[in-house]
């Protein structure tokens, strides 16, 4: 019999707060963490606004020896990590460290870091570049750390899959305590590219939405006026645990996580598969390896990015997949309100999958004024709904044509 793996901690970092409940409320509220961006001069861009993590004192997570030797992301894994063992009731000193393993995904890594010691490079020379570069801008830093923090030594591994990289972790997680492996994975995907590099670069391929005008409007899935995604920041970190072992501890369970599924386009570095047939074969795979026929499935947190072709393809790909039943589902996307993490969208999209079916509201798309007549499904327009839920499927889709979907919920009604 296959193991069962079950969410007992969340914690987030991102631009709409980072404690869960006030999280929660906003998005049901229809809050959005778009704003002008702060830290460096916007000025010269074509995108001016962003979904930044404004708040966030490292400090109190971390001693300042340790924010000097850790770039953003890395400490927004750190903060988000800390939370969510925190919120999973787990002693981390009482488990067999073997038996516990992290896995967390970024697209990017440690952007900022790079760009500072390449000016340090051009400006004083090399032997002026940080020791601590190297270790502070690997993609796998955020793992790696949050193994040396909880002084883990099971199965540890990052990701780096662009916006399908942390639900592809937390799908490699699930896997390791399937196949017995591990006991307890801590989770998930950290991004911090809201930088002059990282906005030059997304400016200069014309992805981003150019409403600076009005921000908090810019982000605006399957609508026919979206005209690019948001540039956000932040972290979303699970702790997955082996069902017997939450339970033996008397753990609160959030949910399963019944299924993941995975695949390519493997046919352009940057535009989706226009019949969205790989993302139609991620979710299939997620819905075969949960053994749910596709009426199972009573919600989708939509990858939804707000750019013009991806949201025609995943709502083709929904279709494909759900039949006459993609006309009765709804489907809504959190970008609305965070914009883009990059990298981390996947952990905090399936933190805000697991609310809605833990409080039974579905999250609105907000913005969604103007209905596209090739984008029709229900996307939960602008205000939140109360509809009781047992599963819900995330759906997160990449650069490089990587496409991931993740299951959790109830497999009969109730863990």
């Amino acid at each position: 019999m296959r193991r069962r793996v079950v969410i007992t901690g969340m914690g987030t970092v991102n631009a709409l707060g980072m404690e869960l409940n006030g999280f929660w409320n906003r998005i049901c509220e229809g809050h959005s963490g778009v704003s002008g961006i702060e830290g460096f001069d916007p000025a010269p861009y074509r995108t001016r606004f962003g979904g930044q993590v404004k708040d966030f004192d490292a400090s109190d997570f971390m001693s300042h020896k340790q924010i000097r030797r850790l770039d953003r992301f890395t400490q927004f894994a750190i903060a988000a990590g800390l939370k969510a063992v925190e919120d999973s009731g787990l002693t981390m000193e009482e488990e067999n460290p073997h038996r516990c393993g992290v896995i967390v995904g970024s697209g990017i890594g440690g952007l900022d870091e790079i760009e500072a010691q390449h000016s340090k490079l051009i400006e004083s020379g090399p032997s002026k570049v940080s020791a601590f570069m190297i270790p502070k801008l690997m993609v796998n830093a955020a793992s790696g750390q949050l193994s040396i923090l909880f002084r883990l030594c099971g199965p540890n591994t990052a990701v780096a899959t662009a916006c399908a990289s942390a639900s592809n972790a937390i799908g490699e997680a699930f896997q390791t305590i399937v196949r017995n492996d591990s006991d307890v994975m801590v989770t998930g995907g950290s991004e911090a590219a809201v930088t002059p590099m990282g906005l030059s670069g997304f400016c200069a391929m014309r992805a981003l939405s150019s409403r600076n005008d009005d921000p908090q409007s810019a982000s605006r899935p399957f609508d026919n006026d979206r005209d690019g995604f948001v540039l956000s920041e932040g972290a979303g970190i699970l702790i997955l645990e082996e069902y017997e072992h939450a339970q033996k501890r008397g753990a609160r369970i959030y949910a399963e996580l019944l299924g993941y599924g995975v695949s390519a386009d493997g046919s352009h570095m940057t535009a989706p598969d226009p019949n969205g047939s790989g993302a139609a074969r991620a979710m299939q795979s997620a819905l075969n390896d949960a053994q749910l026929g596709p009426e199972a499935i009573d919600y989708i947190n939509a990858h939804g990015t707000s750019t013009p072709l991806g949201d025609k393809a995943e709502t083709a790909a929904i279709k494909t997949v759900f039949g006459s039943h993609a006309m009765q589902l709804p489907v809504s996307s959190t970008k609305s309100q965070l914009g883009h993490l990059l990298g981390a969208s996947g952990g905090v999209e399936l933190i805000v999958s697991i609310l809605a079916i833990n409080k039974s509201v579905i999250p609105p798309t907000i913005n969604y004024d103007n209905p596209d007549p090739e984008c029709d499904l229900d996307y939960v327009p602008n205000e939140s709904r109360e509809v009781p839920l047992k599963r819900a499927m995330s759906n997160s889709f990449g650069f490089g044509g990587h496409n991931a979907s993740l299951i959790v919920g109830y497999r009969n009604g109730s863990i």
